[in-house]
């Protein structure tokens, strides 16, 4: 297998440095500290039929909503690639046991999370079934971090690893969406903008990419600038239609020219590629550190002292309730579906890679704010959040009585 380039593990300390300086600061300053992220930067004056709740510009909304559009749009192009491209992660039916991990896991997180907040949430604002998106999500950077020191560089249960985080977190987004309780149906007709954007640009620029096409229709297809504006296009039609606007990008992705197969996941052979789709990928890689510092920044302040029943739910459906379905899903993959095994992955990585998926972190947090009617429920689910990754030293610690 490629090795999967070394700023991923950057991305992953970024992060972490900016939920440890926001921790600090909510623990001394928690006025301060919320003061700060929502300050109003602007009050956009939209009409009602676009923004029917008004939009304000906060250190918060601008990290979340806009910039971290750039980082989903980084990892689904992962994706995409290993679905599309010729021996793609997803190519065949080797789709089949990631996928079925992904839904698995959802379903035991969401059936542990429906249970236990039933018989023992006590939060004042608490009403059935809330938040039970929470735990839908996962953390792709973290999960990383974590997988390399288990399995090293290059280990396809590395690979399995990524891909499934990368499911996770993309149904989580897709579900926190689909059943946002402010948003309106109707405002899915939105959903043609970037429906539009899409075709347009490949119309007018991908397809000119081809085999067999001219060299002056090549040349002119390998422009950035276009995908860019309908990049920007897509953002505003699925931020408007009501959507989590972090997946604005999504739609263009298949629009743009790639390379014609696959190297693995975040693979370090990719930096050698001059496809649009893989330098407008090198372009960001710097940025999005500064980008997932700032969100751990303006996301990650955990209160300690919010520990609540919503805590321990948070934990049962991540560490019980996931990796529980995960493993059935491995399983149903194996067993029902006649999945081979992926060579070099023995059963104990993939009772590794459910544990390790029980962390949640990124995702998760973007849903609190939604899912969660808010107050002490999702402090203390935010606590329960951080908390889960410290499934990581344990993972880490199982895999070495493993090799033994």
């Amino acid at each position: 297998m490629y090795r999967v380039s070394p700023f991923v593990r950057h991305f992953g300390l970024a992060l972490l440095s900016g939920v440890g300086m926001a921790t600090l600061w909510v623990n001394l300053d928690h006025g301060g500290y919320y003061d700060a992220i929502e300050y109003r930067l602007a009050d956009l004056p939209l009409p009602a039929w676009i923004a029917p709740e008004g939009i304000s510009l906060t250190p918060l909304s601008v990290v979340s909503d806009g910039l971290m559009a750039l980082f989903t749009a980084f990892v689904a192009k992962e994706l995409w690639e290993a679905l599309r491209l010729e021996r793609g992660a997803l190519s065949g039916r080797t789709a089949r046991l990631p996928l079925a991990a992904v839904v698995g896991g959802t379903l035991g997180a969401i059936l542990v999370w429906l249970v236990l907040g039933t018989l023992f949430e006590t939060a004042a604002e608490a009403t059935f079934a809330a938040g039970w998106q929470v735990p839908v999500g996962s953390d792709v950077v973290i999960s990383y971090l974590v997988g390399r020191r288990i399995f090293g560089q290059g280990h396809p249960a590395l690979h399995l690893l990524l891909l499934t985080a990368i499911g996770f977190d993309i149904l989580g987004l897709v579900l926190l969406g689909l059943t946002d309780p402010t948003g309106s149906w109707l405002r899915l007709i939105w959903l043609l903008v970037p429906l539009v954007a899409s075709f347009g640009v490949w119309l007018t620029y991908g397809r000119a990419a081809v085999p067999g096409a001219s060299e002056r229709d090549r040349q002119r297809a390998m422009q950035l600038w276009p995908y860019v504006l309908a990049g920007l296009a897509s953002w505003l039609g699925v931020a408007a239609s009501g959507l989590p606007p972090a997946l604005g990008l999504l739609p263009i992705i298949p629009a743009i020219p790639h390379a014609d197969r696959a190297f693995g996941l975040f693979a370090e052979a990719e930096e050698f590629l001059h496809d649009p789709l893989n330098r407008l990928a090198h372009l960001l890689v710097r940025p999005l550190a500064v980008v997932l510092f700032l969100f751990g920044l303006v996301r990650g302040g955990i209160d300690l002292q919010a520990c609540a029943p919503t805590t321990l739910t948070v934990l049962a459906a991540l560490w019980v309730g996931k990796p529980l379905g995960i493993m059935a899903g491995f399983v149903v993959a194996l067993a029902a579906l006649r999945t081979a095994m992926p060579q070099g992955i023995a059963g104990r990585d993939l009772l590794l890679v459910a544990l390790t998926l029980g962390m949640g972190f990124t995702v998760p947090v973007v849903a609190l704010d939604v899912a969660l009617p808010g107050g002490g429920m999702t402090e203390a689910a935010r606590l329960g959040l951080a908390l889960s990754l410290l499934a990581g030293p344990l993972v880490m610690l199982l895999a070495r009585l493993f090799r033994r």
